[in-house]
């Protein structure tokens, strides 16, 4: 389980595909005290890792997760959110991320707005995933809080920390990105749905 509190931002180095998986090479701060075995989340999508040599891990993405995640469009130079699973004498500074990603979402705007950041996203509503004004919604591994809230849309505000410190500031107008809708909203949808 995560929290959506970004530990470190990694660097592609390389990608090596191998049948219907690809296998990425990570340079990062945290690499170092990684562990083989151990689930990290990259861009929110939970991945084992491994490999580990030094400042670098490496984790294996299956068909699944690439096509239905941002994972199989990375590229090498660009960077992942990362996040280590949460201690369980830690504390819980974001909200319950299980590193499952739902669905894509693309970026419709950006506008600054003194000093922080307001973003658009469009996804497809069709498969039932919903947000709620000031409900969580994990972005790229990130926790953030919805606003605009709406059948197929929503908003989010960044402020300059999270923009320094994720890839939120790679994110352009066009982008897609991974979206994890919050799991307590996922379990009253389907209990409504049952109706």
């Amino acid at each position: 389980m995560f929290t959506g509190i970004i530990e470190a931002q990694g660097l592609i180095k390389t990608i090596q595909t191998e049948g219907t998986n690809k296998h990425f090479e990570v340079e990062s701060a945290i690499s170092d005290q990684l562990k083989i075995d151990q689930s990290v989340s990259h861009n929110g999508v939970c991945l084992t890792v491994t490999k580990v040599e030094g400042n670098k891990h490496w984790v294996t993405a299956i068909d699944e997760t690439l096509q239905k995640t941002n994972i199989g469009d990375l590229k090498p130079g660009e960077k992942v959110n990362l996040e280590r699973c949460m201690l369980n004498n830690g504390r819980f500074d974001g909200h319950i991320v299980q590193g499952h990603v739902d669905q894509i979402a693309t970026c419709k705007s950006i506008k600054e707005e003194e000093g922080s950041w307001v973003f658009g996203f469009e996804y497809d509503s069709s498969s039932g995933n919903v947000t709620v004004e000031k409900g969580s919604i994990t972005i790229n591994g990130i926790s953030l809080t919805c606003f605009n809230s709406r059948e197929n849309a929503f908003s989010v505000a960044i402020i300059p920390y999270t923009y320094e410190h994720t890839n939120m500031k790679d994110v352009k107008v066009g982008s897609v990105v991974n979206l994890e809708f919050d799991i307590i909203g996922k379990y009253v949808q389907r209990l409504l749905a049952k109706g």
